[in-house]
């Protein structure tokens, strides 16, 4: 009598946890990355952390929970499951708590403060569907200088990540006092280095041109008013942000110059920005309506094939 109980309430705990998957789905339907697990492999990536330090054992917060190193296909962003394959594994998990048999501890890594499940994902899944606040966790942490708050989507932490990359170069170069320009923003994470290298390849060009040394703040000045604001104006007057709405001016920048670079390289010197301006916007615009209805034909099918 027992087991058939608890047979029912686990599987009306998974088919509620599963709908909560759809339905956070179905939400971010037009960016589905939004609604997925985050990847420890894409973070660890971006961050490159230089050290691996086993903790040990500790009981550790579930809302920090946030990521999965081989799992992060199979759940959506909150730990719920995303198919029914996952059904009886969790089912048996989820049996286990309402038996209070103890389950060994879970396995993570921690990295810029939050954690990434190693091994344990059901149980991780299991424990946030009931609301509950705390697990025992074996802990291996991976040494950055970045602290992260705990995020459910790549995006916000990658925000996050961007935004220290921003209070690092401007505080080291000094540059918006230099330029008294405070908005050079971008959308992706790496972009300052590029831009802190073409600062640097501008100053080597102008120290050769003129046969001279030139400070780094001169360089900076120099950088920014002859080659970031004529492509900032080349962009405004091509009207080129209205097929990027989702990026900044800064990232376009980046993005020409290297194309631009390509451009040259292929058929020559004498090609002219203008022309790689409007060669880049043809190439990489994207149509805003066709993602709209591409994203619903996507999550109608996926279910339909999941759903039993």
């Amino acid at each position: 009598m027992k087991a058939s109980i608890f047979a029912l309430q686990t599987e009306e705990d998974f088919n509620r946890a599963r709908s909560k998957a759809l339905f956070n789905e179905i939400q971010h339907f037009l960016n589905p990355e939004e609604a997925s697990l985050i990847s420890f492999s894409e973070i660890k990536s971006i961050l490159k952390p230089k050290d691996e330090i086993y903790i040990g054992l500790k009981t550790i917060p579930i809302d920090k929970i946030v990521g999965s190193e081989g799992r992060y296909k199979d759940f959506d962003n909150r730990f719920f499951p995303k198919s029914g394959f996952l059904r009886e594994r969790w089912k048996h998990v989820d049996e286990a708590q309402y038996e209070s048999i103890i389950l060994p501890p879970i396995k993570v890594y921690e990295l810029g403060g939050l954690y990434f499940v190693r091994d344990g994902n059901h149980r991780v899944s299991v424990a946030k569907a009931r609301g509950i606040e705390f697990i025992d966790a074996e802990i291996v942490s991976l040494q950055s200088e970045i602290k992260l708050k705990p995020a459910y989507t790549l995006k916000s932490m990658i925000k996050e990540i961007i935004s220290y990359e921003k209070r690092v170069f401007y505080t080291e170069t000094n540059f918006g006092d230099i330029t008294d320009f405070w908005t050079l923003d971008f959308t992706s994470t790496g972009q300052y280095d590029i831009i802190y290298n073409h600062i640097l390849t501008h100053k080597a060009y102008v120290e050769k041109k003129e046969n001279t040394d030139m400070a780094i703040t001169d360089a900076i000045t120099s950088w920014f008013n002859e080659v970031y604001l004529p492509i900032i104006k080349t962009i405004d007057d091509g009207h080129v942000m209205r097929y990027f709405r989702a990026h900044t001016k800064s990232d376009l920048y980046v993005w020409i110059m290297l194309y631009w670079e390509e451009l040259r390289k292929k058929f020559g010197e004498d090609v002219e920005l203008n022309d790689a301006v409007r060669s880049f916007t043809r190439s990489k615009g994207i149509n805003f309506v066709s993602r709209i209805k591409n994203g619903i034909g996507r999550i109608i099918f996926k279910w339909k094939i999941k759903s039993p």
